[in-house]
């Protein structure tokens, strides 16, 4: 939807931005300090662009995933994907999933869709389109580069349930103060802008 704003509207708004510190894992009502937890993808390195077949600009697609063991005492985990340049007071909701299994360790390429059409193995939540599923990146021609946040939390036998295809807000309310652990990762993605030089989504040595 976003491509279709025409590029100098674009950078207007290059200066209005949600900002990193509104992502989830910034939120201090869900502990801000806890260990980290490895997040990674075989798709794209953290901090690399996101491969196009991921966007809106390709076949839109969710990336596949691959974490570490969480902690002892990890009951499930959650996963939220935003936008933190999303041109809005708050990031932009790409994908949210609530009980991943504790031993899971990973999502498959296309897992994050509507609860039974993909293999995400969880209740997949409502994205800033209130679907379920994947919404693909879709950042306006000339807004510059925007950072799409991949965060896993860890979460402890207390946590409650949010409810069924949960949404940021009610995800956010039930993990407060039951994060035992916390990975993020960072993919980017723009229009209109000159692309990185070196193969896109080099991975780095695991």
């Amino acid at each position: 939807m976003l491509e279709h704003l025409p590029s100098w509207l674009g950078k207007a708004l290059s200066g209005l931005r949600a900002g990193a510190d509104k992502l989830a894992i910034a939120r201090t009502e869900l502990g801000g300090t806890y260990p980290a937890l490895s997040l990674s993808s075989p798709a794209f390195a953290d901090g690399a662009r996101l491969p196009e077949r991921f966007t809106a600009d390709g076949e839109g697609s969710s990336p596949p995933l691959v974490w570490g063991d969480p902690p002892a005492g990890t009951v499930c985990l959650a996963l939220l994907v935003e936008d933190a340049d999303a041109p809005a007071p708050q990031p932009l909701v790409h994908a949210a999933i609530w009980g991943l299994a504790a031993d899971a360790g990973r999502l498959t390429e296309g897992a994050i869709a509507p609860d039974g059409a993909g293999d995400a193995a969880g209740d997949v939540g409502r994205n800033s389109f209130r679907r379920e599923g994947w919404l693909p990146p879709d950042p306006p021609t000339g807004h510059g580069e925007h950072r799409y946040a991949f965060q896993l939390f860890a979460l402890s036998a207390a946590v409650r349930d949010p409810g069924p295809t949960p949404g940021r807000t009610a995800m956010i309310e039930a993990m407060s103060g039951n994060v035992l652990a916390a990975g993020l990762l960072i993919g980017t993605y723009s229009r209109g802008e000159e692309a990185p030089v070196g193969p896109v989504g080099m991975v780095a040595p695991a």
